[in-house]
């Protein structure tokens, strides 16, 4: 018999089990794999992408408008001597177009050996979440974002779509935005 548990005359039986809860209670601290997520708005409606494919959070850089571009692509900015490229990907998602204001930013991202920014029209939040928060890609959402989205994640009481950075600057790069 475990010592802990001995017998005494004024234990009772209730008392010993709430003990045993506890106990196991203490024991049951399981380390679930988590990931890290870039949460932001686009045309009012929060998406995130994977923070791995996140190299930085610009904030207020500025942008420089290139002839001939592309209506998607807001234009160029110089990060520390490198000129990258800016998208809208409201084209891609057919969002309506947003008015960039004061809290846009611009992640700057890689993906399919493209890096990128990508304007916003604010970050959310930048949260590790665990892996088995993020759920298929569910029937509700709108077919033209399958191909882009990874899965579903509720934060906060509401549904965050994961986009799949990999995919959103492979189909920019090839003409499709």
């Amino acid at each position: 018999m475990n010592p802990e548990f001995t017998m005494n005359p004024g234990v009772t039986l209730d008392q010993i089990m709430v003990q045993r809860g506890e106990k196991r209670a203490e024991i049951v601290a399981v380390d679930e794999p988590t990931v890290k997520l870039v949460i932001f708005e686009l045309s009012g409606t929060p998406f995130a992408f994977y923070g791995e494919n996140v190299r930085e959070i610009l904030a207020r850089a500025r942008v420089f408008f290139v002839p001939g571009s592309p209506a998607s692509m807001e234009g160029v900015v110089n990060v520390r001597g490198d000129i990258e490229t800016v998208i809208r990907p409201q084209s891609l998602l057919r969002l309506p177009e947003s008015d960039p204001g004061p809290s846009s930013t611009i992640l700057l991202a890689k993906g399919d050996g493209v890096t990128s920014g990508i304007r916003v029209d604010r970050v959310l939040d930048v949260l590790d979440i665990p892996r088995s928060a993020i759920l298929p890609i569910p029937s509700t959402l709108p077919a033209h974002w399958n191909t882009l989205a990874l899965g579903v994640a509720t934060l906060g009481g509401q549904a965050v779509t994961l986009l799949d950075v990999n995919t959103l600057l492979g189909d920019y790069a090839r003409g499709l935005g």
